[in-house]
């Protein structure tokens, strides 16, 4: 199970929301591109971005530092937030990064989905954001009637590489993830399944291993950045070893 790093983006800082809320915003560091050296000097294997700016308005600000983070790490970067179009996958996975992230166009153009995990094999993800169950989109702001599972069962064969699965209910709250919520995404469908939310310890990270089918990976954000978790030490409990010390290669 990959453990990875979260840099969320919102007018060039390096932030997190707590429950997708654009009101409650902890801001962690003004030099993301600085973050993701750094993610990448504690080993982490990938890093994902989001881009706020894009999720909520269409459009992103944050194109120059999404650049220069994937130029400057030598590790995969995926990114979601505002992928809503053909031309804007494409921009994104030429400039360097490992893959893009599809959210609100999954459920509102599924076509496009298909098109793009067939044009870039191994490249496209499909983020599903969920509260209570039910797919949220356009960062969150809008419900949608379908049940996020659905929304994953219909993907089946689509060629899509992963899923992002997001319990937004658990986002940011440092509550524990939605175990219940990840084992029906993975059982939904054979593609591929990545947590994300509310990791907060190292037994949430024991405790989504432990499902089954397999998780993927983990997207970590706060936990990180407030240091209840420690990157070496999260990389050193997926890998089936005992954490050398609770202070070890401590995260910035």
């Amino acid at each position: 199970m990959e453990v990875i790093p979260a840099i969320d983006l919102l007018d060039g800082a390096c932030v997190r929301l707590r429950q997708g809320d654009y009101g409650q915003v902890t801001r962690f560091s003004d030099d993301p591109v600085a973050m993701a050296r750094t993610w990448q000097q504690l080993g982490a294997q990938r890093l994902h971005l989001v881009d706020l700016d894009g999720a909520r308005h269409g459009e992103s600000s944050n194109d120059a530092t999404i650049k220069a983070i994937a130029s400057t790490v030598e590790i995969p970067v995926q990114l979601g937030g505002g992928v809503r179009s053909v031309e804007r996958a494409k921009d994104l996975l030429t400039c360097g990064l490992d893959r893009v992230i599809l959210g609100t166009v999954a459920l509102e153009v599924p076509p496009l989905v298909h098109q793009l995990a067939q044009t870039y094999p191994g490249r496209i993800a499909v983020g599903i954001d969920a509260r209570n169950g039910f797919v949220a989109t356009r960062g969150w702001l809008r419900q949608s009637p379908m049940e996020a599972t659905s929304l994953a069962a219909t993907l089946e064969g689509s060629g899509v590489a992963v899923i992002i699965s997001t319990d937004i209910a658990s986002d940011g709250t440092m509550g524990g993830p939605n175990l219940a919520a990840l084992q029906a995404m993975a059982r939904a469908s054979a593609i591929p399944v990545i947590a994300s939310g509310g990791v907060t310890s190292l037994p949430d990270l024991k405790a989504l291993q432990s499902l089954r089918p397999p998780l993927a990976g983990v997207i970590i954000g706060r936990a990180l950045y407030e240091g209840s978790i420690t990157l070496p030490a999260a990389l050193q409990i997926v890998a089936g070893r005992q954490p050398d010390s609770p202070t070890a290669s401590r995260n910035p």
